[in-house]
């Protein structure tokens, strides 16, 4: 933003005014999150001469089946869940000031799937080994835990709200 003098005209003689430097300084800005709708559109095409063949490509594939979010989106909800400790109620709330209404449990959902992806190092759901089986990816299972009251983990503090995804 550039804030400029009304006139360049010199205030003693009327003279032109030429620039000499400028004074800059900061201000701290922030921008909120905004929640957008992705449109998938996949046209599907028909042959006029046999009028048998219809073809589309195919969808792509989601972070949760049938879902609605996306891996932005739920790696959002995570963090804020696990790092900035902010409750799926809060979260819920949050997104309806913004005019979306996603009921916690299906947050709840969304965080326990996601933990399961994470844990099982499942990206194309029920095909790929786990993330132990796969040492030689960037992830392994040494960097992400979840722990569980079936899954206790020795050093790792456990929540009284279910599960917890702890970084390692």
């Amino acid at each position: 933003m550039v804030i400029d003098v009304d006139s360049k005209e010199c205030p003693c003689c009327g003279g032109a005014l030429h620039l000499i430097e400028e004074t800059r300084t900061e201000m701290l800005d922030i921008v909120p999150a905004q929640l957008r709708a992705k449109v998938i559109r996949r046209p599907r095409y028909g042959c006029r001469a046999c009028g048998e063949a219809v073809v589309q490509a195919p969808a792509p594939e989601r972070p949760i089946d049938g879902g609605m979010a996306t891996e932005a989106l739920l790696a959002h909800v995570l963090v804020s869940k696990f790092c900035d400790f902010l409750p799926l109620y809060r979260q819920s709330e949050m997104l309806k000031r913004q005019g979306i209404v996603i009921d916690r449990s299906t947050l709840s959902d969304w965080v326990g799937r996601t933990c399961w992806w994470l844990r099982s190092g499942r990206s194309d759901h029920h095909q790929t080994p786990p993330l132990t089986a796969r040492g030689s990816d960037n992830v392994t299972a040494s960097h992400m835990r979840l722990v569980t009251p079936d899954n206790p983990s020795e050093g790792l503090p456990f929540g009284n709200a279910g599960s917890n995804l702890w970084p390692l």
